[in-house]
């Protein structure tokens, strides 16, 4: 049996993940979001998630782009998270539970 996966920890900011890719597209001079995927070796679709704020960034990635953009982390308020922050509970108390009036004790 294989151990369980360790989620990366992630990154919540105080004034969104909107706020803190464009301060890092401004700081590298990139022209758009689509510029920062040769930066990050991340996935645009992810860094769309990411922008859009459906995702947290991990924080491997909001190291590395901190890094490369020369960015004090004292001027970036954040807080640091779970991997699994955010995810919805499953089981016993998901949706066929409770439409059938079921739930594991």
């Amino acid at each position: 049996m294989q151990p369980p996966v360790k989620m990366e920890d992630r990154v919540r900011f105080v004034k969104g993940n909107k706020w803190f890719l464009d301060l890092v597209v401004k700081r590298l001079g990139v022209v758009s979001l689509r510029g920062l995927v040769e930066f990050s070796g991340v996935g645009y679709s992810s860094l769309k998630n990411y922008y859009s704020g459906r995702r947290l960034i991990p924080v491997s990635l909001f190291e590395d782009l901190v890094y490369l953009s020369k960015l004090s982390v004292d001027e970036i308020g954040f807080e640091r998270v779970g991997g699994n922050w955010g995810q919805v509970l499953g089981g016993g108390i998901g949706k066929r539970g409770k439409m059938n009036g079921e739930r594991k004790k």
